[in-house]
């Protein structure tokens, strides 16, 4: 398996839990009365995803470690933007699309601007 396809894939599983980690409070009553708990689970793997991630990116992008952050970034706010509209009901509006574009023109340069 490509190490920048499980750069990708680390970087928005990472993106996705921790979206759920702290936003979840807002979902789910659970989520906000065990914030101690879920930091402490999902906080490790979290973690743990997110430098296996920057490892991967590191080696796929010859020891370099600001194309990996710049992606890891641009996944973010692209997979922040997603689920906030798909489960928050919080519309895209006209800032949000500007910054999604600006993070896909982040990720087209890390990956294909040699």
């Amino acid at each position: 398996m490509s190490k920048l396809f499980l750069t990708v894939t680390l970087f928005l599983v990472g993106q996705t839990l921790i979206w759920f980690q702290t936003n979840g409070q807002f979902l789910w009553s659970w989520f906000a009365k065990n914030p101690l708990i879920l930091s402490l689970v999902g906080g490790t793997t979290i973690s743990y995803a997110f430098i296996l991630a920057t490892k991967f990116a590191y080696e796929h992008f010859d020891g370099l470690l600001w194309p990996g952050r710049f992606l890891g970034f641009a996944l973010g706010i692209s997979s922040y933007a997603l689920l906030t509209w798909y489960f928050m009901g919080e519309g895209i509006n006209f800032k949000t699309l500007t910054s999604l574009i600006l993070s896909i023109g982040i990720i087209c340069v890390q990956l294909f601007w040699k």
